[in-house]
């Protein structure tokens, strides 16, 4: 494979793994894994610069805000942190510190922290009181999950000691303890539900819940603060009189920290925490080094997505070798089929492991993993069972190759794998294994809002068979709720209230609503612009589909497949036959001299008298383009009430921002 392409794998299937850790909560590979590919790219980079794209991963930190909420800028990029396998790394962090400050003859103090394995946060706190916070998201702009926090216990709501600052941006972690993460896996187990996976997943799983808050779960949650933004609040000299003033005004920073003189002692600070890590009563999966003089830290600075002065020591896995016996597909919740090793059951830091998660079918091919072959397994961050190596000098003659299956075990739909990904994938709209997931994306507020269709119910509907089939939700009346948990009349009549107004939708979010993958919001809107409506799209081509501005082949061609397939087709019709409806709008065609022509708009909150729509179809009927995000290449962002973080952004790049009358004298 020719580099310009392994740069395009590496960056897709990076993104992916950004986004089952930060957004998913659910990750495959292990953090070194993760290092080992982005220090590929990171290598390609170097060696081919003119290939380098503007959506690579070494350009960001963790992924971008979820869906269904708020973002806010973080008042200081939360960046992540280098790391370093072993003590080589860590006195080659030390060299270069000490090179960069001048100062190789003399041992530079450092801060010792547990690196804590959860979900890092922002905290807002305003005169004192708390006011806001924010998960990490990409490092620049964060969800904001203030009402989920307010229930941690161990988050101040006011900031203790006198003369708080007038505003305190303050960082850490949401861990789940140990011996809580016990208790609520017991007590799930004994409800019938699912024990969560790890206690970082159950951590990062509260914060992100939208409805049906589990209010036990994120009451059991831990803080545990490490840094404030110098930006916004008092000035230090040292990190470790941060630590004291966190610790003074209420919050929890970890106990185990310590001030370490020296790589020497730095090194035997980490060996420390690693021989006692079991004791630990959180989760940790290194220490984490950070210079102790603030001066020193401003001195080193950053690179884009990390401080020079700080690295990550991470704990080496624990290995074990076993034998594959078999290989099995799951089908996730959103169409990844995931082949998975049976394992002849061994012993890996103390649990018993049976059972190994081999990702794709790459990961299957370049490891070359047959069934029947003896192989090295750890536990990924001490968690998810993964095989490392094959042992081939131990191969037998009966070693079988392994192909994921052209159908879906589960559906018999045909699977698919796009050009670029690593992920083979039903797409099945009506896959049981996907039906529940694909039902809270329909539900969902940016799809087709359906207001109190909620996890819980979602369920039900399912496990009662109510619904079987996603459209069946359409077929739901009185008679098909009652009996059902939480469901009294009034709930019931709201309810079927709201799948009546859900049924009058439009074209971009219908689409949206059919979760096809790599179609968001704006590439929705795109589609249903320019063909105004169902009938014109279902015959289109994926060359048709690829010419329209901001969709490209890798899109095209999985809209085209989506359709083609008779099971999601049926579906669709269904949702239409069922009552789903949306206005049928005129295509929209560039006119190539328009006034507009060469132009990129953003469009943000609430007009006074035009619809974002209407606006949208204007611009693009003058010539122009319109985008979902605000960047260098914006010309104009279109403003009303409400605005939200777009105009943040555009003012931060200056780009011009207008109100309707300023945009009515550009269409004229």
């Amino acid at each position: 494979m020719d580099a310009r392409k392994r740069i395009a794998l590496l960056v897709s299937e990076l993104d992916r793994h950004n986004r089952l850790y930060h957004q998913q909560d659910r990750p495959e590979i292990s953090d070194a894994e993760f290092d080992a590919l982005l220090r590929e790219l990171q290598e390609l980079e170097t060696s081919h610069p003119k290939w380098v794209r503007g959506d690579s991963p070494t350009k960001r930190i963790g992924a971008p805000p979820a869906d269904g909420f708020t973002s806010r800028e973080h008042h200081q990029p939360m960046l992540s942190l280098d790391n370093a396998m072993d003590e080589d790394d860590m006195r080659a962090f030390d060299q270069r510190v000490r090179k960069s400050l001048g100062t190789e003859d003399e041992p530079v103090e450092y801060v010792g922290e547990p690196k804590l394995d959860g979900a890092g946060v922002e905290l807002v706190y305003r005169k004192g009181r708390f006011e806001y916070g924010l998960t990490r998201g990409d490092g620049r702009m964060g969800e904001d999950i203030t009402a989920n926090l307010r229930h941690v216990l161990s988050i101040p709501l006011e900031l203790k000691g006198p003369s708080p600052p007038d505003l305190a941006s303050i960082r850490g972690e949401i861990v789940l303890p140990v011996a809580a993460f016990g208790r609520l896996n017991t007590a799930r187990v004994k409800r019938g539900d699912e024990p969560f996976a790890n206690p970082r997943n159950a951590a990062a799983g509260a914060l992100r819940q939208l409805h049906d808050i589990d209010k036990a779960r994120l009451r059991a949650l831990e803080f545990r603060a490490y840094a404030i933004a110098e930006k916004v609040g008092p000035g230090f000299e040292t990190q470790w009189a941060v630590l004291l003033q966190l610790a003074q005004w209420g919050l929890v920073t970890s106990p185990e920290s310590r001030i370490c003189a020296g790589v020497d002692e730095s090194i035997a600070y980490h060996a420390e925490i690693l021989a006692g890590r079991d004791a630990l009563p959180i989760e940790s999966d290194g220490t984490v080094l950070k210079v102790n003089r603030r001066s020193f830290q401003e001195e080193l600075g950053n690179v884009s997505r990390s401080p020079r002065w700080a690295i990550a020591c991470k704990f080496p896995p624990e290995q074990a070798q076993t034998r594959i016996e078999a290989i099995e597909v799951q089908v996730g919740r959103t169409g990844a089929l995931t082949p998975v090793a049976k394992l002849k059951p061994v012993s890996v830091g103390g649990v018993t492991v049976s059972n190994a998660s081999l990702h794709n079918q790459d990961e299957i091919d370049r490891k070359d993993i047959r069934i029947g072959d003896t192989v090295v397994i750890q536990r990924a961050g001490d968690v998810i069972p993964q095989v490392v190596r094959v042992l081939a000098e131990k191969r037998t003659t009966g070693a079988k190759r392994f192909r994921l299956p052209k159908k879906c075990p589960v559906c018999k739909a045909v699977t698919v794998r796009l050009e670029g990904e690593a992920v083979t994938r039903c797409a099945g709209l009506d896959c049981p294994a996907q039906l529940k997931t694909n039902l809270r994306h329909l539900a969902s507020r940016g799809s087709l809002d359906i207001d109190g269709l909620g996890e819980k119910l979602v369920d039900q509907l399912v496990e009662q068979k109510i619904v079987q089939r996603i459209s069946d939700v359409f077929t739901v009346d009185a008679a098909k709720l009652d009996g059902l948990d939480r469901m009294g009349e009034k709930s019931a009549q709201n309810l079927l209230a709201s799948l009546e107004r859900a049924q009058q939708t439009t074209l971009s979010r219908f689409l949206l609503a059919l979760g096809i993958r790599h179609v968001g919001s704006t590439v929705a809107q795109l589609i249903a612009s320019h063909f105004g409506d169902l009938d014109p799209l279902l015959k289109a081509s994926s060359e048709e589909l690829a010419e329209i501005d901001g969709v490209g082949p890798v899109i095209a061609e999985s809209v085209e497949r989506f359709f083609a397939d008779p099971h999601n087709l049926e579906e669709v019709l269904r949702l239409r036959e069922l009552g789903v409806r949306w206005p049928v709008t005129a295509p929209t065609k560039r006119d190539p001299t328009g006034p507009l022509v060469g132009k990129t708009f953003v469009l943000t909150g609430t007009l006074p008298t035009l619809k974002r729509e209407d606006a949208r179809q204007r611009i693009e009927s003058a010539g122009g383009r319109v985008t979902g995000s605000v960047s260098k290449k914006t010309d104009y962002l279109v403003a009303g009430a409400n605005p939200g973080s777009k105009l943040t952004k555009a003012q931060d790049l200056e780009v011009p921002v207008l109100g309707e009358e300023e945009l009515e004298e550009l269409l004229s």
